[in-house]
């Protein structure tokens, strides 16, 4: 085969690709355009034309998102508010300590340090169901049923993948820039704060976006565990827009999910270039 024969063989290849490519990404894309389309559209033709653009007389302009938000008697900044609060402080408590555990884990070689290491790799394989019932016992005996304790509960269910991302980074950290730190008078503390943890930046990053896209769309956690007449997420929310009989406005409905994912879209396409960077020195190295 010649040189430009072999060349027209690996276009046709990459043009092939491309266009695989380009229809799984309209197929994920494809369900977020219609969240976007329905909600500029009245109720009555989310139904009957749900792919359809929103001209003429489906054309809703802002008021499902006005309706979404006035809905009921709870308010919608408020479950802004608690969607914030644990979001923020899970993704917080997440971050600070197992980054701390897993340096811990990575250095200290013992049979105890390496039985806790898969104990939480093996974590990321159970299925929530199997222990929300208990799960939801525990914490309200434990009074973690409020928005301000509730990332406790975040913490034990996220640590298995950041511990997994944070030990993989840090066995690639020199142990000599820690013995450098040690020498010149530095405590484990010290070191850790001075010298370990500007250095897991990346997976840091890394790993606040995923939990952040975890916390901020979960539903389940805490419908089971908060008090859902005093503390709703967004999530929580939008599942209660419903009227008399059952009814459901579908139009307000994709108007405050579409509100809902704007930050979560607009947190990702800034750290995006994290994302793999953080995957790959976690998953790969050491």
């Amino acid at each position: 085969m010649s040189r430009q024969e072999s060349l027209a063989a690996e276009n046709r290849r990459k043009t092939i690709l491309s266009v695989v490519l380009g229809i799984i990404c309209i197929i994920y894309v494809l369900p977020v355009l219609t969240v976007v389309i329905n909600s500029f559209k009245v109720n009555t033709y989310v139904k009957t034309d749900t792919f359809a653009l929103p001209t003429g007389e489906m054309w809703a302009g802002f008021s499902n998102f006005i309706k979404g938000m006035t809905f009921g008697n709870y308010p919608f900044w408020s479950s802004v508010k608690y969607s914030v609060i644990i979001t923020v402080l899970s993704t917080a408590l997440i971050i600070l300590f197992t980054s701390m555990a897993a340096w811990y884990i990575a250095r200290v070689n013992s049979l105890v340090c390496k039985v806790i290491y898969y104990l939480c790799v093996f974590s990321m394989v159970v299925p929530f169901q199997m222990v929300m019932f208990t799960l939801s016992k525990t914490a309200d005996t434990l009074h973690l049923n409020t928005p301000w304790t509730i990332p406790v509960v975040y913490l034990g269910f996220g640590a298995g993948l950041a511990i997994f991302m944070f030990v993989g980074f840090v066995k690639s950290i020199p142990l000599e820039i820690e013995e450098a730190a040690s020498i010149d008078g530095c405590g484990p503390v010290r070191t850790y704060f001075s010298v370990v943890f500007p250095m897991l930046k990346p997976t840091m990053i890394s790993v606040g976006i995923l939990e952040i896209m975890w916390v901020w769309n979960d539903y389940l956690l805490p419908y089971l565990v908060l008090d859902i007449n005093e503390y709703r997420t967004i999530p929580i929310h939008i599942q209660y827009l419903k009227g008399s009989y059952g009814t459901v406005d579908l139009g307000a409905t994709m108007a405050l999910i579409l509100l809902s994912i704007i930050p979560v879209i607009v947190f990702y396409l800034i750290c995006q270039k994290y994302i793999i960077k953080g995957v790959a020195a976690g998953a790969v190295k050491g």
